[in-house]
């Protein structure tokens, strides 16, 4: 492991400080700005082969879509499991909605935990507890069992969306995230469309708790893959709340230093955010002494063993709320994911009840969904690296975060109008087929977008990639829990028409937003590290 020691008068920058070339050694001139990301570390894993970083993108794209696609494998059972249980309508409800607030906002523990513990622990620990509540539901008598155990599978499946991209930013260059994202959100984006086809078909040919043996079987396989496949990415050097940490502990322990090396005051402590500012411009290398030393060695990380305690998982959350630009992209992110499942879930409705299909047919057509939000999703993917490559050579080879966003606006200008024609397909109860094409061209365009969105947290968020995508998780799971109980009741009053062609306004401000972004961000950005100067 690198020696993690404090210098003074060095800042970590944001990423487009230096060019993003795994080449790049921070230099020990206490004059020059480092990035946090390209910090020396040992087996650094953006050089490891290509075969190992594509095993790891299998292992933890398969991850994220067994967890997105337990969000929803229940649906088609639910009559069946209210019979079978005795349970009421609001019990049945309370499955799906206690799945969906702790999916989105127990990632922050995990981010916590994984700056810790690194991501390999982090991923065996919540397989492990998705495989426990998947079989214990699977053998629930009572619905009260159930709840409690949909709540621990949510818990368990949150940490492969957090952490997975964190994991994919450890590995990956700046050049080359948009892609490599854009073929790994596809995977969770099958989950959803999966879903109710696998659930329908298990619940008709067996029972409804054949759905929750199948979740058992795939934890198992996770767990193993994480166990046996995957090698851990993360490194402690390029993590912001870990060197943070470190830095207290440090302080703690040396109340008072040389003068020749920066003296940190236990008072400078006081605030976890405000060691995380503190750290920022601070970098992560070997002091070298003014004088002949003949002091105390500092200690060093092999000697410190840090703990849960000295992590706390809010600080990392409010200092990412605390940048206007994070603020703008995470509220648009909700929204584009509370459409999304509102989307699939009054789908599944309309096809019910004006079509009379059966949960096996309305799985086959959200299949539709699925397949645009994936081809959005790699195609998206590309474009976003195309485009920044482009704009970056345009710039004389200077990059920064805000450039990724722009190949969002493509798909902006067909969102609104691709929903607003869904809507009234539905509304009008045309053929299936325009169903079909409508479902594709939506997700297509909604899924490009938020493709170019979350690669751009993770790029603008440096040393924090798994505190932003935790925050973008909560942010998601909490609208989309407002969306689905809401969806219904709007539904029934205003129709399909009425109801997407609100979603459309609302798309267009979530659109505003990133726009204002892309021409406000870096200005944000610089004027944010100015202030904690």
């Amino acid at each position: 492991m690198a020696t993690l020691t404090i210098a003074k008068a060095t800042s970590v920058s944001e990423p487009k400080s230096l060019p993003h070339n795994p080449d790049v050694k921070p230099s020990l001139d206490t004059k020059d700005t480092i990035d946090i990301e390209h910090v020396p570390v040992d087996d650094d894993p953006r050089q490891w082969s290509r075969a190992r970083k594509t095993i790891t993108l299998c292992i933890v794209s398969l991850a994220t879509m067994v967890s997105t696609l337990a969000s929803n494998i229940q649906n088609p059972s639910n009559f069946l499991i209210e019979t079978d249980l005795h349970a009421t309508n609001s019990q049945i409800s309370w499955t799906l909605a206690a799945f969906i607030l702790i999916q989105g906002n127990f990632p922050l523990i995990w981010s916590a935990v994984a700056e810790i513990t690194g991501r390999k622990v982090v991923y065996l620990l919540s397989s492990a507890l998705f495989v426990v509540g998947s079989a214990i539901l699977a053998l629930s008598k009572t619905i009260e069992v159930m709840i409690g155990m949909r709540a621990l599978q949510a818990a368990g499946s949150s940490a492969f969306l957090a952490i997975s991209a964190a994991t994919l930013a450890d590995i990956y260059e700046t050049h080359e995230r948009g892609t490599m994202m854009g073929i790994f959100y596809a995977a969770p984006l099958l989950g959803p469309a999966l879903g109710p086809m696998i659930g329908g078909f298990l619940s008709q040919s067996f029972s409804w708790r054949a759905s929750f043996y199948f979740l058992l079987i795939c934890g198992v396989i996770i767990f193993l893959s994480f166990f046996i496949l995957f090698k851990d990415t993360y490194r402690c050097e390029r993590s912001l709340t870990y060197c943070s940490a470190l830095q207290r502990r440090l302080a703690s322990q040396e109340p008072v230093r040389r003068p020749s090396q920066s003296t940190i005051a236990g008072s400078e402590f006081s605030k976890d955010q405000t060691h995380d500012q503190d750290l920022e411009k601070q970098p992560q290398l070997p002091v070298i002494p003014e004088e002949a030393p003949s002091v105390t060695p500092t200690p060093e990380p092999d000697n410190i063993r840090l703990s849960i305690k000295d992590i706390n998982p809010f600080p990392p959350y409010f200092q990412i709320l605390s940048r206007k630009n994070n603020v703008l992209i995470l509220t648009a992110n909700g929204l584009v994911f509370g459409f999304n499942y509102c989307l699939s879930y009054t789908c599944e409705r309309t096809l019910a009840n004006a079509y009379g299909y059966n949960a096996l047919s309305v799985g086959l057509v959200l299949l539709c969904l699925g397949i645009g939000s994936v081809a959005g999703s790699i195609i998206g993917g590309r474009w976003s690296d195309r485009v920044v490559g482009k704009m970056k050579k345009a710039n004389g080879a200077q990059w920064y975060a805000e450039m990724r966003l722009e190949s969002s606006k493509l798909a902006m200008l067909w969102l609104p109008p691709s929903v607003i024609g869904y809507g009234w397909v539905c509304d009008k109860h045309l053929n299936v087929a325009v169903i079909c094409v409508m479902l594709v061209l939506v997700g297509f365009t909604s899924i490009w977008m938020y493709s170019s969105t979350l690669a751009y947290l993770v790029d603008a968020n440096p040393g924090r990639s798994a505190a932003a995508v935790a925050t973008n998780s909560s942010f998601r799971g909490s609208l989309a829990f407002v969306s689905a109980m809401i969806a219904v009741p709007l539904q029934d009053a205003w129709g399909d028409g009425i109801l997407f062609t609100a979603w459309a306004c609302v798309l267009a401000a979530a659109e505003l937003l990133i726009i204002i972004v892309v021409h406000k961000g870096e200005s944000w950005r610089k004027e944010h590290e100015e202030n904690k100067c």
